[in-house]
């Protein structure tokens, strides 16, 4: 199991850098280069909202990318240190934390756009994060003969 791990402060610029290190290392895992492109867009679109959570509670710690090439199939993990409120719990009293519809109303956007993309997908959180897990199966290389 090969796996590549990925740290960066959250500032919007290194989203760009994080999708091209995720599409390189897919391709190079033997994930179908028809899917590439939602690659890029979905590790893009939940690293942009990493960073947006991070920035919006001021968190400093970075954003946390993980690349894992497995048998079968190809994960990438974004994850995130923006406390969430927890059902039965309170909400996050985290400096800057929001309770705006409209940022709320962001975060379900962002998330209903990277279901649109990936179909494997599961997402996490608690007071002390968020992680998204996105799965893709890999092409198992033939070898010459």
């Amino acid at each position: 199991m090969a796996t590549v791990e990925l740290r960066f402060s959250a500032q919007p610029e290194h989203v760009r850098t994080a999708r091209l290190v995720a599409a390189a290392v897919a391709r190079r895992a033997g994930v179908d280069e028809a899917v590439l492109d939602e690659v890029r867009l979905a590790v893009g679109e939940a690293c942009s909202r990493a960073v947006g959570l991070h920035r919006s509670s001021g968190i400093t710690a970075p954003v946390r990318v993980l690349l894992t090439e497995e048998e079968k199939q190809f994960s990438i993990e974004v994850g995130d240190e923006a406390p969430r409120s927890v059902p039965g719990g309170q909400a996050s009293d985290a400096p800057g934390a929001s309770d705006d519809l409209d940022a709320e109303g962001e975060d379900d956007m962002g998330l209903a756009v990277i279901s649109g993309l990936v179909d494997d997908v599961e997402v996490t959180a608690d007071q002390s994060g968020g992680l998204i897990r996105m799965t893709w199966p890999i092409t198992p290389a033939t070898l010459p003969s």
